[in-house]
């Protein structure tokens, strides 16, 4: 392997953004580095297909980025490094953005989101846009995470496959550990970034609801809706979320005041980890994870944590059984009014997307269930609507992670893969997904950290210090192309 395909494809986002700076390589040749090996194995059979588009000016970007550092102006340390963005994301490329929707797999946005722009300004080099399950797993109740109408299958560069349930970045999750960029953009509603990092061996970022601005990505419930990264290390996560952090006129929840209490260690020593046991680790622990769980919460002992186990949250049980109409009725409100004033492809409404899929079968082969349901769901301003977010909000929040916290005197709360997805989702909370090696089964395994909303910085924090004690990621075998 030569030392550009070892720091291209396996080095974190920072260190490539120092060697451009330092000259060692221009982001022009680490764009057609990336280029060239997204052609090599994206495509084709046996291709992990997760891109699917290219910027078409993606090379031209590398090329400002050159001439900019050639005269003296950085834009900081992502300048000049190469990312890709998932396919529910608006930029102004010519790059479709369909959110994995056959019926809209030819939409070309008006406008770009300002993640994406946030990006341009701090100087990163778009390379493309990544496959994402369609409508961000809420088309069919038995779909898989890997599929699509608009993109087909990805595959996992780890081997096995994204399976139901896995989240629906899927497609960033493969690219960032298949090589293919230096960090990638996904979303999250509720499981969308840290199911995709943990069965991907990556670390994943979903910021609190209201902090990272949604404007240009495609809707699936606002209320629990977060863009965020997928990186190799947290150091870059927490690099590329204060890129892209911070309040946006064009989506109004990026105005709210969030507390956000600090952690000043730079070790575990004193650091209060909480283990939700009830319905949320023991829901994840299977036979094979059990042991290499057991070793983490011990080598975090070791290193000088306190380990609060159980640690649980009282509303567990309530929040595992609880059934709510808020994604079927913000999935609905929420598309239709981007239907309605864009009209993509002809589609003015989830209706019209509906009857698209009828008479074309073959782009949703595990059906549309999800998708009716939704367009059958009562309206958000329905009093069904407002007590189901009420109930979402008091079981999550204050009778969840709050009260687990404050009873177990918690700095932060640990929980196996993505075991607390519906609290954290619900919630609007930030988590970070960590790799952790792998299970008896050789399959990679992870862990989420998770505080309260606006918590952001403490939890990354954490979750850096952390990860220098048990972070693992695992790396795929295919040849490396040079």
């Amino acid at each position: 392997m030569t030392d550009i395909a070892s720091l291209l494809s396996n080095c974190p986002a920072r260190e490539i953004g120092e060697a451009i700076a330092a000259g060692k390589i221009t982001s022009v040749e680490a764009t057609q580095w990336y280029l060239n090996r997204i052609e090599a194995l994206n495509n084709g059979t046996g291709g992990i297909n997760c891109v699917r588009s290219i910027s078409p000016i993606a090379l031209e970007e590398a090329s400002r980025a050159d001439a900019e550092l050639a005269a003296g102006e950085s834009r900081g340390p992502l300048h000049g490094v190469p990312y890709l963005v998932k396919d529910n994301v608006f930029t102004v490329d010519g790059s479709f953005a369909s959110a994995g929707c056959r019926a809209l797999a030819e939409f070309i946005p008006p406008y770009e989101a300002t993640v994406v722009v946030r990006l341009r300004e701090a100087g990163a080099v778009l390379l493309g846009k990544t496959n994402l399950t369609e409508f961000a797993d809420f088309v069919s109740d038995t779909m898989p995470s890997e599929f699509s109408g608009a993109g087909g299958v990805v595959r996992n560069p780890l081997g096995g496959q994204y399976g139901r349930g896995q989240g629906s970045s899927v497609g960033s999750a493969a690219a960032v550990v298949a090589g293919f960029c230096a960090f990638a953009i996904g979303s999250e509603t509720q499981n969308s970034l840290q199911a995709p990092a943990i069965h991907s061996s990556l670390v994943g970022f979903k910021p609190t609801v209201g902090r990272v601005s949604r404007h240009g990505l495609i809707p699936l419930v606002p209320s629990q809706d977060s863009p965020g990264p997928l990186t190799r290390t947290v150091d870059d996560a927490a690099l590329i979320y204060q890129a892209i952090v911070g309040a946006d006129m064009k989506d109004t929840a990026t105005l709210a005041a969030f507390a956000n209490a600090p952690w000043s260690g730079e070790t575990l020593k004193g650091l209060r980890i909480g283990v939700p046991r009830r319905f949320i680790a023991d829901s994840a622990l299977t036979e094979s994870r059990k042991a290499v769980f057991e070793r983490a919460l011990a080598s975090l002992a070791l290193s000088g944590a306190t380990i609060v186990d159980p640690c649980d949250l009282p509303a567990a049980e309530q929040l595992n059984e609880v059934r709510s109409c808020v994604f079927r009725a913000e999935f609905k409100a929420s598309l239709n009014s981007l239907l309605t004033t864009l009209r993509p492809c002809g589609m003015h409404s989830m209706n019209d997307i509906i009857s698209w899929n009828h008479a074309h079968p073959e782009a949703i082969p595990y059906g549309q269930s999800l998708l009716g349901a939704a367009n059958a769901s009562p309206d958000v301003r329905s009093q069904q609507y407002i007590e189901d977010r009420q109930r979402d909000i008091a079981l999550s929040l204050d009778a969840g992670i709050l009260a687990a916290m404050k009873a177990g005197r918690a700095d932060i709360l640990l929980s196996p893969m993505a075991a607390a997805a519906k609290c954290t989702g619900k919630a609007g909370a930030p988590v970070v997904a960590l790799p952790v090696g792998q299970d008896a089964e050789g399959l990679p395994f992870g862990i989420t950290l998770f505080s309260a909303p606006g918590h952001d910085n403490a939890v990354l924090e954490i979750a850096g210090a952390i990860e220098r004690v048990i972070g693992k990621r695992l790396q795929p075998t295919f040849d490396d192309i040079r």
